[in-house]
């Protein structure tokens, strides 16, 4: 334990506050590897000679602000350091990952020309009997699953969109270049979730786990919506963050 590390019980800082401080700086200096077992709230109060409930009271705001998890029954762990980064509206997630020096790869589930359900159809306004190619992939980082990415696109809009490659290529490119389907404007919307059991099949998660839901929808220069969105982040990877300027 360093000279920062002691309580100054003379402070007018209160105590919780300190030791939250104090659990920070240690964090921050790699005492602890990610999901490595912090000390205990018994072990917190041996230390520094505090109650279980002030011990409990600086954990659990640690644990609200994504710095530890807690695991039932077997303690309070240092969680992963999440990656940052910006909506994909702004740009494209492997593209954003992929500067940041991190290595991606990205798993075709499928890609079928198909009836839209009631709510895609609704969001690209499409008439009835009007079809959709539905593309559904995974991406992972360091060859760990990170996002689920189902998107649907007008089948007359992108004609023969299926003969693609939609894994090396992203799809906002492809439909530009192909289509002359060019965003102009994005409507979003987030929202934290639970994962489905066949999410959490996917992205190697416990079912029920938290996870980013972001829907976007993607029109073109006349208003015209080409692309709707659904994409789901896990919530313990990865953060999102909007840049607004007027």
């Amino acid at each position: 334990m360093t000279r920062t590390d002691v309580l100054q019980r003379d402070s007018g800082i209160p105590l919780y506050a300190q030791l939250e401080e104090i659990l920070r700086a240690r964090i921050a200096r790699g005492e602890w590897h990610e999901n490595q077992r912090i000390p205990s709230e018994n072990e917190l109060n041996k230390t520094y000679g505090l109650s279980r409930m002030t011990a409990r009271r600086v954990l659990t705001k640690l644990v609200q602000d994504g710095l530890l998890f807690r695991v039932p029954g077997k303690g309070t762990f240092l969680a992963p350091v999440k990656i940052s980064a910006v909506s994909p509206a702004y740009a494209g997630v492997r593209e954003q990952l992929e500067a940041m020096g991190y290595q991606t790869s990205t798993e075709l589930l499928g890609i079928d020309r198909e009836m839209p359900s009631v709510k895609v159809r609704k969001k690209l306004r499409l008439l009835d009997g009007q079809e959709v190619y539905a593309v559904h992939r995974v991406r992972s980082v360091q060859g760990e699953p990170i996002s689920l990415h189902h998107s649907y696109v007008p089948a007359h809009l992108a004609p023969d969109l299926d003969q693609l490659d939609v894994v090396k290529e992203q799809l906002c490119v492809l439909l530009e270049l192909n289509f002359s389907l060019a965003m102009k404007h994005v409507e979003e919307n987030l929202e934290a979730a639970s994962v489905t059991t066949e999410e959490s099949r996917l992205l190697q998660m416990r079912e029920g786990q938290s996870v980013l839901l972001l829907e976007d929808l993607i029109s073109d220069v006349q208003g015209t919506p080409f692309e709707y969105s659904s994409i789901v982040f896990r919530g313990d990877k990865i953060s999102l963050r909007f840049d607004y300027k007027p």
